[in-house]
C-alpha cells in the first residue's frame, strides 16, 4: 500500500474476498467438511491414487473402515487357505488332506479375490476407462495373474498353485492401503480444522429476543450475538459492545485483537471476555473463512510443475513396471525355472514397483503445506510461485503499511491560497477523503476531527489510480494529489518545513492551494525482516510513490539495499523490468490494487495487508497480515515445502530403483528372494515413510 493515493481507496474500488467465485452452495459446516474431505477429491487424486475415488462418494472415513473391514474378512479366509496350500503344509511338516479340498482352496481363493481385490479391480477399470494406468492397475493385473495361473493349475495345467500368496498379497494390500490411507488423512487433517472453524450455529437477535439459526442461514444486515468464549459466527462489524479476539487460526496473528464498536471481525475467530453484537457484512458463503478454505482446496488442486513431473515420472514408472515384470518372467522362464516361480516373480516386480510412494509424494507436501501457511496468514493461490519462493534473491518492498505502521498524523500543512486558511484546506481535503479507508485518508480525517472542523459533505467521489482522490465539494473540484502526480502537472511552490513525511498536495479548482504533510512510523518488525534477508543473500528494495526524503529516511533506519522513490504505478512497472534485465528473481510486495501491474510483473507476486479483504488477483502470494516478518517466514516455508517435496520424489524414486532388481530375483543365487507379500510389504512402507516425511512439515 504506498502512499498517497496509490492505494484505490477501497471504498470506491472495492475488490473483496466475496467477490470471488463462490465456494460453493455447500456452506454449511457440515456440508463444507463432506465436501473437502471426501476422498474423491482429496489432492490425493493427483496422483496414482485414482483408485480410491471408486467408492464413489463415500467419505474419506468411511473408505478407510471399508478397507479394514475387507482386510480382517480376507485374514480370517487366509488361515484356511495357507493350511490347504502343499507348500505351506510342507514348511510345516502337516498333511492337509480330504475330498474336495482343492475345491474348498479354489472356493476360499475366488472369495478372496473378489471381495478383497475389489477396491483394486475397481480401480484398474477406472484407470483403464480413463486411459491413465496406474497403482490400481498394476495391483489389479498382478492378483489377476496370480488367481488366473493358480485357476488353470487346479485344473490340470502342469505347475504349482499360489493361493496362498494371492491371498497374502490382497491381505498385505488391503493392510497397506488401511494404514497409508490413515496416514494421508493424517497429513489432510489441517484444511478439516479449519472448516471446523465455522460454528454450526448462531445467536440471531430480533428486537428484544434472541433466536437459534444455522449459521449459513445468516444474511448481510443480520445482527448476531456472540457469547464470550464463542466462536465469531460470521465476518462483520462491532455494532455494541468490546472484546478481545483471538484470530491466530484464521491470520496467524499470535495476540489476541482488541475490538470495538465499528471494527470489523472475522467468521472462526474466538471471542475473548467480552460480549459483543456484530452487524453481518456477507453471508457464510462470502465469509472470509469460507474463501480461504476455497483458496486452499484450489491451490492443493492446482498443479505446479513439480507435480507434473511427478505425475510424468509416476505414468512411467507404471508402464516400466509392467514391462519389467513381464521380462522378468521371460528370463526366468526361458533360463530353466518353473512356470511357478517365473510367475512369481513377475507378481513381485509389479507390486513393489507400484508408482503410490511417487504419486503420492507431492500431493501429501501440498495438502499440508498449503493449509499450515493458511493457518498463519499465508494465503497460496499460485502453487508454482510458493514453490519458487526459493529463487528469490530481490525482494521489492512497498512502504506504507508494510514496512511502516500504516498510520498517518498531520505533523505539518500550508495554505498557498491568501482567502483560504490552513484549515479549510484541511477540511477540504478531509471531505474529499472521507469515503476512503487507506491510512493517509485516515490521518487527515482523524487531524480534522481533532481540530473540530465542519466537514463538508462531497460528491462525484473518484479514486484516480496513482494520482489521488477527487470529489466535488460544494461548488470547488478538490482534488488531493500523490507528490509525484502534483510534480508532474502542477507548479509547485517549495515545502516550507524540515519534517521529513508523506506529502499530499491539495489542488482545489485545477490551482495548488496547499500541501498536508503526515508521518509514519516504520514498524518494529521491519529491521528484523530486512535483516533476515540480508542474511538469505536476498537484496532488499523499497519502491515507493512516497517523497525522496521520506524514502530515504526509511532506507537509512532500516539498511535497505536500494530505494527507488517518487514513481508512479507504470513507472514502477518500469523499475522491476530494470532488476529483472539485471538477471535477477525478483519478488513484489504491494497492496494487490494499483500495484497490480508491477505485481504481475514481478516473477513473484505478493499481497499484502489486505486483512480480511483479499483483493490482489494478480499476486499469486496473499498475506493476510502486513507484518514484514510474515514474507521472510514466507521465503523460508517455500524453501521447506520444496526440499520436502525433492526428499519424498527422491526416495520414492530410489526406492523403486533398489525394490526392482530385488523382486526380479537378482540376489536368488544367494538365497535371497522376495514373495509377492514381502513386496507389498516394502511397498506399503515406501508410501507411508513419505506421508510421515510430509506431515514433518513445519512453518
Amino acid at each position: 500500500m504506498d502512499p498517497h493515493h496509490e492505494h484505490a481507496h477501497q471504498q470506491t474500488t472495492p475488490t473483496h474476498i466475496h467477490q470471488h467465485p463462490s465456494a460453493g452452495e455447500n456452506n454449511t459446516h457440515e456440508a463444507h467438511q463432506q465436501e473437502e474431505m471426501d476422498h474423491g477429491k482429496m489432492p490425493m487424486n493427483h496422483s496414482g491414487h485414482a483408485g480410491h475415488g471408486a467408492h464413489g462418494g463415500h467419505d474419506h472415513n468411511a473408505m478407510i473402515n471399508d478397507f479394514k473391514k475387507r482386510f480382517y474378512v480376507v485374514l480370517v479366509l487366509t488361515v484356511p487357505v495357507m493350511l490347504l496350500s502343499h507348500m505351506i503344509q510342507q514348511w510345516l511338516g502337516l498333511q492337509i488332506d480330504f475330498p474336495g479340498g482343492k475345491y474348498v482352496l479354489f472356493a476360499l481363493s475366488t472369495i478372496i479375490y473378489f471381495y478383497g481385490g475389489w477396491p483394486f479391480l475397481t480401480g484398474w477399470a477406472q484407470e483403464m476407462k480413463q486411459r491413465n494406468p496406474g497403482m490400481m492397475t498394476l495391483i489389479g493385473f498382478a492378483i489377476t495373474v496370480a488367481f488366473v495361473y493358480s485357476v488353470a493349475t487346479l485344473f490340470g495345467l502342469a505347475g504349482m498353485d499360489f493361493f496362498w500368496e494371492l491371498a497374502t498379497l490382497i491381505l498385505i494390500m488391503l493392510l497397506g492401503h488401511w494404514i497409508e490411507m490413515s496416514a494421508v488423512a493424517g497429513a489432510g487433517r489441517e484444511l478439516e480444522l479449519l472448516v471446523k472453524l465455522m460454528p454450526a450455529e448462531a445467536h440471531l437477535v430480533k428486537g428484544n429476543d434472541i433466536q437459534e439459526v444455522k449459521t449459513d442461514s445468516l444474511q448481510p444486515n443480520d445482527v448476531i450475538l456472540i457469547k464470550p468464549g464463542e466462536k465469531i459466527a460470521a465476518d462483520g462489524v462491532v455494532k455494541e459492545g468490546s472484546s478481545y479476539v483471538n484470530e491466530s487460526m484464521l491470520t496467524g496473528e499470535s495476540k489476541p485483537v482488541e475490538k470495538k464498536t465499528g471494527d470489523k471481525v472475522i467468521a472462526g475467530s474466538i471471542n475473548g471476555n467480552g460480549a459483543m453484537q456484530i452487524t453481518v457484512s456477507h453471508d457464510s458463503a462470502g465469509s472470509y473463512l469460507s474463501q480461504v478454505i476455497k483458496l486452499v482446496n484450489d491451490a492443493q488442486q492446482a498443479k505446479s510443475g513439480t507435480q507434473l513431473l511427478a505425475d510424468k515420472a509416476a505414468r512411467w514408472l507404471t508402464l516400466v513396471a509392467i514391462v519389467a515384470g513381464i521380462v522378468t518372467f521371460f528370463i526366468w522362464w526361458f533360463t530353466g525355472s518353473s512356470l511357478a516361480f517365473a510367475m512369481e516373480r513377475m507378481v513381485t516386480v509389479i507390486v513393489i514397483c507400484c508408482p503410490h510412494a511417487l504419486g503420492l509424494a507431492i500431493p501429501l507436501v501440498v495438502a499440508r503445506s498449503t493449509t499450515i501457511a493458511a493457518q498463519h496468514g499465508l494465503l497460496i493461490k499460485n502453487r508454482t510461485a510458493f514453490e519458487n519462493a526459493r529463487k528469490i534473491d530481490t525482494l521489492v518492498f512497498d512502504k506504507t503499511g508494510t514496512l511502516t505502521v500504516g498510520r498517518f498524523e498531520v505533523t505539518a500543512m500550508e495554505s498557498y491560497m491568501p482567502d483560504r486558511s490552513k484549515e479549510e484546506i484541511l477540511a477540504l481535503a478531509a471531505s474529499a477523503e472521507q469515503q476512503s479507508e487507506h491510512p493517509i485518508a485516515t490521518g487527515i480525517i482523524a487531524k480534522a476531527n481533532e481540530l473540530h472542523l465542519q466537514i463538508p459533505a462531497a460528491s462525484e467521489v473518484q479514486a484516480l489510480s496513482g494520482k489521488g482522490i477527487q470529489a466535488t465539494v460544494g461548488k470547488d473540484t478538490v482534488l488531493v494529489a500523490s507528490p509525484a502526480y502534483a510534480r508532474e502537472h502542477f507548479q509547485l511552490p517549495p515545502v516550507q518545513t524540515d519534517d521529513t513525511g508523506t506529502l499530499s498536495y491539495v489542488i482545489v479548482n485545477g490551482q495548488p492551494a496547499g500541501y498536508l504533510l503526515l508521518s509514519d512510523q516504520v514498524r518494529p518488525e521491519s529491521a528484523g525482516a530486512v535483516q533476515s534477508l540480508k542474511a538469505d543473500h536476498i537484496t532488499t528494495v523499497l519502491l515507493t510513490g512516497d517523497n525522496r526524503k521520506v524514502a530515504a529516511v526509511v532506507g537509512e533506519q532500516l539498511h535497505l539495499d536500494k530505494v527507488i522513490a517518487e514513481v508512479l504505478p507504470h513507472q514502477k512497472l518500469d523499475a522491476i523490468k530494470e532488476l529483472q534485465q539485471e538477471g535477477r528473481y525478483v519478488a513484489m510486495t504491494g497492496d494487490g490494487i494499483n500495484d497490480a501491474p508491477a505485481l504481475a510483473q514481478a516473477d513473484i507476486g505478493i499481497a499484502v495487508g489486505s486483512g480480511s479483504d483479499i483483493a490482489a488477483e494478480t499476486a499469486g502470494i496473499v498475506l493476510v497480515n502486513s507484518n514484514p516478518a510474515d514474507i521472510v517466514s514466507l521465503i523460508r516455508f517455500g524453501k521447506a515445502t520444496y526440499r520436502k517435496m525433492v526428499q519424498n520424489l527422491a526416495w520414492a524414486t530410489g526406492y523403486n530403483l533398489i525394490a526392482m532388481p530385488l523382486a526380479a530375483g537378482i540376489l536368488a543365487p544367494w538365497g535371497i528372494i522376495l514373495s509377492p507379500a514381502a513386496g507389498a510389504v516394502l511397498m506399503t512402507v515406501s508410501t507411508v515413510v513419505v506421508a510421515i516425511n510430509a506431515k514433518l512439515l513445519k512453518l
